[in-house]
Formats: C-alpha cells, sequence, structure tokens
C-alpha cells in the first residue's frame, strides 16, 4: 500500500483541509484493566479488553493490546495465547501473541501486539482475547494498578 506523505510546510503558505487531513487524528479509543484474569481453554475477551470507535474509510489504524503479567499453565508444551480480533472472541485473528513452556512449570511473560490496518466506515468494536492449553496452575492475565493492560486504538492517517 502506497502512502502519499504530506507536504513541505514553508512560512506564509496556506494549510489547507487535504494537509490537515494527511495528518494522523490520534488517539481514538483505549481500553484498560487492573482486574485479574483467568484463562479458559476457549477463546474469550480478556476482561476489560472491548472499545468501539467510528473508523473512517481510508485511513490506517494502530492497534496495540499489551498485557502485562501473561501466566501459562504448568504442562509441558503448555500455552497462552492473546489475540486482537474484531467485533467478538468468535471474530477473525487480526494478530495473536503466544507465551509457551517446554517443560511442566508456569511462565511469565509479558505479550504486546500491533496490528496496523484499514476498516470499513463505521463503528467498529475491537477486542482482545485470550486462552490457555490447559487450566493446570490457573494460567492469569495478571494486572495491577501500576501494571495494566490496556488495548488501544490510534488513527495514523490515510491510507
Amino acid at each position: 500500500m502506497a502512502i502519499a506523505p504530506n507536504t513541505t510546510f514553508v512560512s506564509g503558505a496556506v494549510l489547507t483541509a487535504a494537509q490537515q487531513n494527511a495528518f494522523g487524528f490520534g488517539v481514538v479509543a483505549l481500553a484498560k484493566s487492573t482486574a485479574t484474569y483467568t484463562l479458559t481453554t476457549s477463546a474469550a475477551i480478556s476482561t476489560g479488553m472491548t472499545v468501539t470507535f467510528t473508523a473512517i474509510a481510508n485511513r490506517n489504524y494502530k492497534i496495540t493490546y499489551t498485557e502485562p503479567t501473561v501466566q501459562t499453565p504448568n504442562i509441558t508444551n503448555g500455552y497462552a495465547v492473546t489475540a486482537i480480533k474484531p467485533t467478538d472472541a468468535a471474530g477473525t485473528t487480526l494478530i495473536n501473541g503466544i507465551l509457551q513452556t517446554p517443560v511442566a512449570v508456569q511462565l511469565n511473560g509479558t505479550i504486546t501486539l500491533v496490528y496496523i490496518g484499514t476498516f470499513a466506515a463505521g463503528s467498529t468494536t475491537i477486542v482482545g482475547t485470550s486462552l490457555a492449553s490447559s487450566t493446570s496452575a490457573g494460567p492469569t492475565l495478571a494486572r495491577v494498578a501500576t501494571s495494566p493492560a490496556f488495548l488501544l486504538v490510534e488513527d495514523i492517517g490515510p491510507a
């Protein structure tokens, strides 16, 4: 996809609407959660990780989903998965991240996902989902006030 950069501005020039629209519009949606979430073996929306915004056709959106502490099950080849999806937990996965343990030990790690894409114009819902391969040792998304999970949507400019 080709992106047309904005023009170079000079003193005394007239700033146009087209030039203004070539800038990114910034943050359009943000969700944060400090509530710990216990993973299940089927994809579900992680607590608090739902945002809705009005998408504009032919604009690029950057979606960032961060889980500060992901805990795996304590089984060999156990894993925890987070994903960004449109609409709901059954939606098509836009991007996902996996934390896996090769031995029967629970691991802690951070998963940050970044997706850049366009959406049809209109109301758009994005969710952060998660699941684990097993519920052995209670795999969780551990969050606290000083380290919340977040789902952020930014308009970064025209497509």
